[in-house]
């Protein structure tokens, strides 16, 4: 991860403030002077900012089925609940990628920022999986179409499975992670989705959780997702 991203995530300095302290030669990794804005370090590595040795924080991993009308951010300049407003605990958590304001099911927070980047990194092809009510039925000719791919934005997005589960309600699974882009998806080929769902994230289910629970991720499911990296 690059280092002013890890000096703000401890806590220590917001990002450009960080990077100042860089740039001013306050900050050193391992016994050597850093002033190289970027520079990727991992969590074994040595970090004292102006002086002081960077407290590592535990690593802490949770699995909310996020309700419609959550904010997919920490904080909202408008006052809207966010998702971490449902977990309790005072690490410094963010969510892994987003989840549309009305979108409902499966997000993932921590506060472990090289998973994430696992997660969310395209060439990982973490697949994720959605349940989309659309306004009409889809039609079998759209369903032959869409499992071809459609392309979005000038970029082919073929799902790795699709399936209609009643008329008007689509299973849909897919690598991409462009916002917006089930909704994007369906409203190419000319129908609306009422309501969206995140029900997987690679193996991870949202099981029997209700909207606005969570759990903590075990210590295996967490070494199991490390394993999606150039998987």
């Amino acid at each position: 991860m690059r280092l002013q991203k890890v000096i703000a995530q401890a806590g220590y300095a917001s990002r450009r403030k960080a990077e100042d302290l860089i740039k001013a030669g306050k900050v050193f990794v391992n016994g050597e002077k850093v002033t190289t804005l970027g520079t990727k370090v991992s969590g074994s590595d040595e970090i004292i900012v102006d002086g002081k040795i960077l407290e590592k924080e535990d690593k802490v991993y949770y699995l909310l089925n996020k309700p419609r009308g959550v904010v997919t951010t920490t904080l909202d300049d408008k006052g809207r609940k966010t998702v971490t407003h449902f977990i309790d605990t005072d690490k410094r958590i963010y969510p892994v990628g987003r989840l549309d304001y009305d979108t409902t099911g499966l997000l993932i927070l921590t506060n472990d920022g090289e998973l994430a980047n696992v997660l969310m990194h395209p060439s990982n092809k973490v697949v994720k999986k959605y349940v989309a009510k659309l306004h009409r039925d889809f039609s079998i000719d759209d369903f032959h179409k869409l499992k071809k791919g459609i392309k979005i934005d000038g970029r082919l997005v073929v799902p790795t499975r699709l399936k209609i589960k009643n008329k008007n309600l689509v299973e849909i699974s897919i690598i991409e992670g462009r916002n917006h882009i089930i909704k994007k998806i369906f409203e190419k080929m000319s129908y609306m989705v009422d309501k969206l769902t995140r029900i997987e994230y690679g193996f991870l289910k949202l099981d029997n959780l209700q909207s606005g629970e969570y759990r903590s991720l075990s210590i295996k499911e967490v070494k199991k997702l490390y394993e999606y990296k150039n998987n």
